[in-house]
């Protein structure tokens, strides 16, 4: 298009070069952890199994996924999420995304129901973890040496509605601050 235009290639070189990507859509996070984090907006399932069919051949260990899904919204995907997590990646946190006035609890169960139903098993190939935050710690502290560890859901989203309440999110932030966190520990043995 930017040919048809008359663009200068240069220029068109320059802008490409400058890109960073849409933020909240297969974004990187990286703070020179030796695994990949990667941020984005799948929220169905759609999405969701496009996603982890992207990341699977760009990665050479385990492809581990973070996400919920959203209360009073279409409760027919949840189960149909756990699948697709359990089909196509090898480890998932289970977690909070806008629950609204359901119960986080009973929403996570029904995507697990998912995963359990392909033959996944709790605290083995996935965890259910309420809080957001705690659960992209869980899967950033599991992550090893070339893993990609998807945390899906929130994207560019700059809040979570718990109850009738929005409260702040940066999902950028919560990865960072799992990575920080996981690098001040010292190693296990």
């Amino acid at each position: 298009a930017a040919i048809a235009l008359d663009i200068p290639l240069p220029a068109i070189a320059g802008g490409l070069e400058a890109f960073t990507g849409v933020p909240g859509r297969m974004e990187r996070v990286d703070a020179g952890q030796p695994f990949t984090v990667v941020i984005d907006y799948a929220h169905t399932p759609q999405s969701l199994e496009k996603v982890l069919r992207e990341l699977r051949p760009l990665t050479r260990g385990r492809l581990i996924s973070v996400f919920g899904s959203a209360g009073e919204r279409d409760r027919e995907k949840r189960r149909w999420m756990g699948e697709i997590a359990a089909r196509l990646g090898d480890g998932a946190v289970f977690t909070n995304e806008d629950p609204r006035q359901e119960d986080p609890s009973a929403i996570i169960q029904e995507i697990a129901a998912g995963a359990a139903a392909v033959g996944w098993q709790r605290g083995q190939q996935y965890e259910c973890v309420v809080d957001r935050r705690e659960g992209i710690a869980r899967a950033i502290g599991m992550a090893g040496d070339g893993d990609t560890v998807l945390l899906a859901g929130k994207g560019h989203e700059r809040s979570i509605i718990v109850g009738r309440v929005k409260q702040p999110w940066d999902e950028r932030e919560a990865a960072l601050d799992a990575i920080r966190s996981r690098a001040d520990r010292p190693p296990p043995g």
